[in-house]
């Protein structure tokens, strides 16, 4: 008697095991992640951890590297080395993006289109629970712009760090690192065109945007969510198509060379 053929699976792919530094990189992580173990802590001594894993030298410094490149941990030679548990950079992040962004060919218009659904949603997010704090906050970023009204390139980095703290204290974590993954290349951006055009036309661009910033927070400190997201994606567009007409690059690997 036959025994019932066997049907395979179409378009199936084979079934990669996971290395074992992988694993023990995923343990180590999922412990940084969870709190179990703590920024500043330095793990078990390398005997320990092999060990524990039941792993050679050879695979642990593998999932050390892994972790290392992740920003998880900083491993430290000497003597007195070690790995020490630390919480990632939101620049690792950063600068991760902007090389996939670049390898995708990704424009300048791609991000500003991004920045203009992240932006005024956070500015809403303000307008509809507004604080003291915030309030205070804001006003403070706007003054450092105000303090830097004579040196353009001052301004432009005040200026991207009135975006980023509008972004912060929106409170949602998701916008939040998504925006600052984005910060290398918005600051890119506004400083490229810092010096664009004659000395009376950058200052009035300069005082137009200082106003701008200004209303805006009048509107979150009125509680006009409304009136606050129409307002800053106005700017955002009127911006985006100013930086366009300005920054000689068209694409972010252009911008970041």
């Amino acid at each position: 008697m036959e025994s019932p053929s066997r049907s395979a699976v179409v378009g199936a792919a084979p079934i990669r095991a996971p290395k074992v530094a992988d694993l023990v990189a995923a343990t180590l992580r999922r412990q940084i992640v969870r709190g179990e173990l703590v920024e500043g802590a330095i793990l078990p001594n390398e005997n320990e951890l092999m060990e524990q894993f039941s792993v050679s030298r050879p695979t642990l410094r593998e999932a050390f590297r892994v972790l290392e490149s992740e920003g998880l941990i900083r491993v430290m030679r000497g003597s007195n080395g070690g790995a020490r548990v630390q919480r990632p950079e939101p620049a690792v992040g950063a600068r991760f993006t902007a090389l996939l962004l670049q390898m995708r060919g990704a424009t300048l218009e791609d991000v500003q289109q991004a920045r203009m659904v992240l932006e005024p949603a956070a500015v809403r997010m303000l307008a509809e629970r507004p604080t003291k704090k915030i309030v205070t906050t804001l006003r403070a970023a706007v003054a450092a712009e105000e303090a830097a009204a004579d040196r353009p390139m001052q301004n432009a980095l005040a200026s991207v760090r009135f975006h980023d703290t509008i972004m912060e204290l929106a409170g949602n974590v998701t916008l939040g690192v998504l925006s600052g993954m984005l910060h290398e290349i918005v600051e890119s951006m506004y400083t490229s065109a810092a010096d664009a055009g004659n000395p009376t036309d950058r200052r009035t661009r300069l005082l137009r945007g200082i106003e701008t910033h200004r209303k805006v927070v009048d509107f979150i400190e009125a509680g006009d969510a409304e009136g606050a997201e129409k307002h800053w994606r106005n700017y955002l567009a009127a911006s985006g198509r100013y930086l366009y007409s300005v920054i000689p690059a068209k694409s972010i690997v252009d911008l970041l060379q």
